[in-house]
């Protein structure tokens, strides 16, 4: 870092106001050149919005902006571009059907590269200069479907190196990686730091925060919490300066022996299609006891989201056999799977887990406005349904501020708990959880694994599918790694090793 220099970033009183949200609160934020600087906070704490002011896609209300020591105004991100600022958003933004090398020309306006269709070697001669440079190895001529997902970040980190960025901002970046992936991405980092660019490093990985950055800043309600030297914090400091109480870390604690348990799931050699018809599961031999979590790890694109439908009566499966609690279900029909007490909560809030236009109340009925008391003899019961919802908000600590309020209204966190509040509430016997703390601050991560743990404490059996190896050695009794629709292998958590499992999630073992 060359802290003797004007910093490579300086934003001063920036504010931002929304209708009813006041998005960042006179927010004063500083990063050097030469520095990973690690930006922290809850959801709704005013990252997203202070990213999107330095990369020209919000304009602030008050403040100013200064890059190395000179202050700049942009009108539109690509006055941000010009200046050599450069965002890697968490999903990411890539014509699937065009080359690395297409990718990285599009919408360039480099004289440069206007003759791409004319001479591509050199344009691909200038993308394997930049791989080697930063050890990101990517073929310039394959077209983006047919990479991995840690090849396409590379290409979205290169994109922003050929255009010249000289600071870089990297939004969850390892959201979707595995361990080992996630480890080259931090070499990778450190060399382009090297070169005295700078880099902003949002994440919610406390652990990954204190191996990569140099300094970290933490935002809450808008506002600057504080700015600490990484070497002199911890992940617990961190995560009170985010919440503003203390944060337990919530783990797993051992159960009883699995042949003390009655089995709440079994799968028997079940096969199933993707969206396009073609196999996506392959033979798939699984089981949950009661009062057991199973974590499913792999990176995404594995058959997560085949799995979950099947068992839950979402998808039908083309082999095999469901089993919940010593009773086969039908394949295709989910009305059969709530049953027989089979809980979801799925991957995709908004899309799948709730109705977004329909209120708070509304959603938490959506199981069981067919039985009483919600309903009888076919008629609803409105004041019962409001009385069903007060009793789960205060239960579950939903922040609505009334029971009609409509679920889109509702921050990550509290859409969670909407859904765990109604799974929950039915009395399952087998919830399947997918990513359920995705996209989640830490504070509601620790409530939402709490409320796992509490469940499968009645005995309740858990299947939890995530990306998030963290996550699943924390909750999980056994870890099973799917990879190419198959399981690849089933360790217990005690024998679990971070590097064993992140070869297999990568079918290297």
């Amino acid at each position: 870092m060359e802290a003797d220099k004007p910093p490579a970033v300086t934003m001063r009183g920036i504010t931002k106001r929304f209708p009813g949200v006041l998005a960042n609160d006179g927010i004063d934020f500083e990063v050097l050149r030469g520095e990973i600087h690690a930006l922290l906070g809850e959801n709704g704490a005013g990252k997203s919005t202070l990213s999107n002011i330095l990369t020209g896609l919000y304009r602030p209300d008050e403040g100013e902006i200064l890059l190395h020591g000179k202050p700049v105004s942009f009108p539109a991100p690509r006055d941000a571009i010009e200046a050599g600022v450069g965002m890697v958003h968490q999903h990411f933004r890539l014509a699937a059907s065009f080359t690395v090398a297409e990718n990285l020309v599009l919408g360039h306006r480099d004289a440069a590269d206007r003759g791409l269709l004319l001479e591509p070697r050199v344009v691909e001669g200038r993308i394997a200069d930049l791989s080697r440079r930063y050890r990101m190895p990517v073929n310039p001529r394959a077209r983006i479907w047919q990479l991995s997902v840690g090849e396409q970040q590379r290409v979205e980190i290169l994109k922003v190196l050929y255009r010249g960025a000289r600071i870089l901002i990297l939004d969850e970046p390892t959201s979707q990686l595995t361990p080992q992936e996630a480890e080259q991405l931090f070499q990778t980092l450190r060399l382009i730091a090297a070169e005295q660019r700078t880099i902003i490093f949002i994440s919610h990985k406390l652990e990954e925060v204190m191996a990569v950055s140099n300094r970290v800043t933490v935002l809450r309600r808008g506002k600057v919490i504080g700015t600490v030297m990484t070497g002199n914090t911890n992940t617990r400091e961190l995560a009170r300066m985010m919440v503003g109480r203390e944060v337990v870390f919530t783990k797993k604690k051992e159960g009883p022996a699995q042949a003390e348990r009655q089995v709440a799931l079994e799968l028997r050699r079940v096969s199933a299609n993707g969206e396009l018809g073609t196999p996506a599961l392959h033979d798939i031999n699984l089981q949950v006891h009661a009062g057991e979590i199973v974590g499913v790890a792999g990176v995404a694109g594995n058959g997560q989201r085949e799995l979950a439908e099947v068992i839950t009566g979402l998808r039908r499966r083309t082999a095999g056999s469901v089993i919940v609690t010593g009773r086969q279900i039908r394949g295709g029909d989910p009305l059969e799977a709530i049953r027989r007490g089979v809980a979801y909560i799925p991957d995709d809030r908004l899309g799948t887990g709730v109705a977004p236009s329909l209120s708070v109340a509304e959603n938490l009925v959506l199981k069981a406005f067919r039985r009483p008391p919600i309903s009888t003899q076919g008629l609803l019961h409105p004041g019962r349904i409001r009385t069903n919802a007060v009793d789960l908000m205060q239960r579950f600590s939903i922040g609505a501020s009334s029971p009609q309020v409509p679920a889109r209204q509702l921050s990550g966190g509290n859409i969670q708990k909407v859904l765990l509040a109604r799974e929950l509430s039915s009395r399952p016997l087998l919830l399947v959880a997918s990513s359920p703390t995705s996209g989640l601050d830490v504070g509601a991560t620790d409530i939402v694994r709490g409320l796992l743990l509490e469940t499968a404490g009645r005995g309740v059996g858990i299947l939890l599918i995530s990306e998030d190896l963290d996550e699943i050695l924390a909750l999980a009794d056994r870890i099973a790694v799917l990879y190419d629709g198959r399981i690849r292998g089933v360790v217990e958590r005690q024998d679990a090793h971070v590097e064993e499992l992140g070869l297999m999630m990568a079918g290297a073992a």
